[in-house]
């Protein structure tokens, strides 16, 4: 595997965190010798997109919490990630704001009482619109992966839904289940 390759888990994402050891980007990309920062470009309510609003449960167009960021590498555009949450769990909520959430917003969910155990992650390939384009620096020819990633709760209710773009080259997903 090269330099450029990066290999992305899932699990540390999907896991609280103590406060103090910071958030799980970060420390994935140190622990591959990198530097890993995001940039919160937005957060508040927006009207949930359709494939949101199916995914959370709720009609199209209705209010939902999103944190949208630009996910740097090395301090170069790596991943635009869009994270939506329920208004009944986010308003009013650090996830609404756009500070940095100690040990991350999946630690700040289960101390509000939401954590997850079921997670479905869908993964298709596409070329780039153009703000992606753009915000990733690449060719209209150079295709992304697109990751969407709904988390449940143990009542399976959605508590979470993630909307990832990068770009396919030099990407790599892992997924590492353990059964029974």
């Amino acid at each position: 595997m090269s330099a450029s390759t990066w290999t992305s888990t899932s699990m540390p994402y999907l896991t609280p965190r103590k406060r103090e050891q910071g958030d799980a980007w970060s420390a994935d990309a140190a622990a591959q010798g990198r530097r890993g920062t995001q940039r919160i470009v937005h957060a508040g309510e927006v009207p949930a997109p359709a494939e949101v609003a199916r995914l959370l449960g709720v009609p199209d167009g209705e209010p939902v919490v999103v944190r949208r960021r630009l996910i740097l590498l090395d301090d170069e555009p790596n991943e635009l990630t869009d994270t939506y949450y329920p208004t009944a769990i986010a308003r009013g909520t650090p996830l609404a704001g756009t500070a940095k959430i100690r040990g991350g917003a999946v630690t700040l969910l289960a101390e509000l009482g939401h954590v997850g155990v079921l997670v479905r992650e869908d993964v298709t390939a596409a070329l780039p619109e153009d703000e992606e384009q753009e915000t990733l620096r690449l060719t209209p020819t150079d295709p992304v992966l697109r990751l969407t990633r709904l988390t449940l709760d143990a009542d399976d209710e959605p508590i979470q839904v993630d909307r990832m773009v990068m770009s396919a080259q030099g990407q790599q997903l892992r997924y590492e289940i353990r059964i029974g």
